[in-house]
């Protein structure tokens, strides 16, 4: 427990450091560069690059904050746990290596930070060490590898720069140089942030232990993707075609529409959390596919402090409920646990934009952004829904948890510790008044945006009608005549994000498992293993039968090749 504490007292400091050298590098627009140098071979040099300026401060300091506070948690959430330490460790090197990729501006240490949090993340996936978190643990790294062989397939590239720092070559950058970096780069962030088609290793990542879920969900690995576009942000505008743009963007609206209809349909607590964490990236990549890079940010920023509030606080209900984690047996928890319910219930808010929270200031100046530029009406319905979805489903989750009393299951004897209650109430007061604080940092002019009134109200009118359609959706279940079991296979596809675990899991295993059964039956079991397989064996074996045959019969074989030769002479 000391350990704990002391760490938390670390990154605490480090947090704070790192904040006030932000504030004082964004009020005088400072970058800072260093460079070390190992050697050089021929024209490309290795060096290890580090770049400080205000988004990075700003960034490393949200996630140190975050870390502390969930280490702190831990210290009294893993107290019964057996390898409370290696969990310890296996945090802090998860910590280390999202700070490499943070700080560099080069693509080689990014690679290092990249590859560390994929490793990390799958060690404390199946951390529990059962079947589902082994089969959770392959799914997350094998979807991240493809974003990992997306940066170095971007490192051979610019190998023929003369250097792997992007920042000195984001305008000289030749147009097909330029086009093939930024996909590889765009194909490492899709994956990274589990956009569409690598979706589903995001709600399967969910068998890691929650205070891994806050910090994984919130500020970690899944918002890496976003932050290397922002960082590749000049690159991914002036090189990319107005098409391929506009296919991006698609698919972000549809990674957060999707992701929105089905969280409405799941039952499993953590999963509809990991659901709205998946909506919210899909908000951020789309409004950096629209231009509007600083606004993603301020999101990201934003959205890391009540996301991570609301996973602590999802696992102090789910110890509570005998860890069960179904909310169909949850109800009236507010009599139990009243500081973590208050507290979800401020996460929540944040997260559907209640006006005057955190939420509310980053979501309702992209929608603005959204209203006033070109965009078509299918982009501008699919944006507007998927932002009412996120509305109902954290409505429903509320009523399902708060308010009816629906459980089947006792409320076991638990306490809210202090050491929680420490870290829910930072975060609580953190997340209420960081998306105002950051405002006036970031936008230090007024933001203003004249729009009709209708345009102006919609983010409100989509709130009060999420409260209603949450309170109707708490009321539905498998069993109704309106969506029963006559539409059930409807239900299925819309719960499970389109069948996308399915793809990305079963129907590869399927193929090449028929594939790997069928090659193995033509070469360990058919012709296969005498006419290739064991060739060169065979005719060794058959040669060197001969040689040893001549080698100890010698004088037997003399004799025979004399008498042979001398028949064949007297024939002739």
């Amino acid at each position: 427990m000391n350990l704990f504490i002391y760490w938390f007292l670390i990154l605490l400091f480090l947090s704070m450091i790192l904040l006030l050298f932000g504030l004082s590098f964004l009020l005088v627009d400072y970058s800072l560069i260093l460079d070390y140098e190992f050697f050089s071979l021929n024209s490309s040099y290795i060096s290890m690059s580090i770049y400080f300026d205000w988004m990075s401060l700003f960034f490393m300091s949200s996630v140190l904050f975050i870390s502390s506070l969930v280490i702190l948690f831990s210290c009294s959430y893993m107290c019964m746990d057996i390898f409370k330490f290696r969990f310890l460790y296996l945090v802090l090197f998860f910590i280390l290596s999202m700070m490499f990729l943070i700080i560099s501006p080069n693509l080689i240490s990014i690679l290092l930070g990249w590859d560390g949090l994929g490793l990390v993340s799958y060690c404390l996936v199946i951390y529990y060490q059962n079947f589902k978190s082994y089969n959770a643990g392959m799914l997350t790294v094998l979807s991240n590898r493809i974003g990992d062989v997306a940066i170095l397939i971007s490192i051979s590239w610019f190998f023929s720069m003369g250097s792997w720092n992007y920042n000195y070559y984001l305008c000289y950058l030749g147009d097909n140089l330029s086009f093939w970096v930024i996909i590889f780069i765009v194909l490492a962030a899709f994956t990274s942030s589990a956009q569409i088609p690598f979706s589903s290793w995001l709600p399967a990542a969910m068998a890691a232990p929650t205070p891994v879920s806050a910090l994984v969900h919130s500020s970690t690995l899944v918002t890496a993707g976003v932050y290397l576009l922002i960082r590749f942000s000049s690159l991914l505008y002036s090189n990319l075609h107005f098409f391929v743009m506009n296919l991006f963007l698609l698919i972000s609206c549809l990674t957060m529409f999707m992701s929105g209809l089905s969280a409405n349909f799941e039952y499993d607590l953590k999963k509809i959390i990991a659901l709205s964490t998946l909506s919210q990236l899909g908000l951020m990549m789309s409004s950096l596919f629209m231009g509007f890079y600083i606004m993603s940010y301020y999101h990201l920023l934003v959205h890391a402090f009540f996301k991570s509030l609301m996973f602590l606080c999802a696992g102090l209900i789910i110890h509570c409920m005998s860890d069960n984690q179904d909310i169909r047996f949850m109800g009236h928890l507010i009599n139990s646990i009243p500081i973590t319910c208050s507290c979800f219930c401020i996460s929540n808010l944040c997260l559907c934009g209640f006006p005057f929270l955190s939420g509310f200031y980053s979501k309702d100046m992209i929608l603005e952004s959204l209203s006033y530029n070109y965009f078509n009406m299918w982009i501008f319905v699919l944006y507007y829904l998927s932002i009412g979805f996120t509305i109902f489903y954290s409505f429903r989750l509320i009523y399902f948890c708060f308010c009816g009393m629906n459980g089947l299951m006792m409320v076991s004897c638990y306490f809210e510790d202090i050491l929680m209650i420490i870290s829910l109430l930072l975060l609580s007061f953190i997340s209420v008044f960081v998306g105002v604080s950051m405002f006036w940092l970031i936008f230090p002019f007024p933001y203003f945006l004249c729009l009709p009134f209708i345009l102006k109200i919609l983010p409100i009118i989509l709130i009060i009608i999420g409260v209603i359609f949450g309170y109707s959706l708490s009321f539905l279940n498998f069993y109704d005549s309106i969506i029963g079991v006559n539409f059930n296979y409807l239900i299925e596809y819309v719960s499970l994000m389109w069948f996308l675990p399915y793809f990305s899991t079963i129907y590869i295993l399927n193929g090449s498992f028929f594939y790997s059964s069928m090659s193995s039956f033509f070469i360990d079991g058919g012709w296969g293993e005498y006419l290739i397989s064991s060739t060169f064996s065979n005719l060794t074996i058959y040669f060197s039968s001969f040689y040893s045959l001549y080698h100890f019969n010698n004088i037997k074989i003399y004799l025979l090749g004399f008498i042979l030769i001398y028949i064949i002479f007297i024939l002739i």
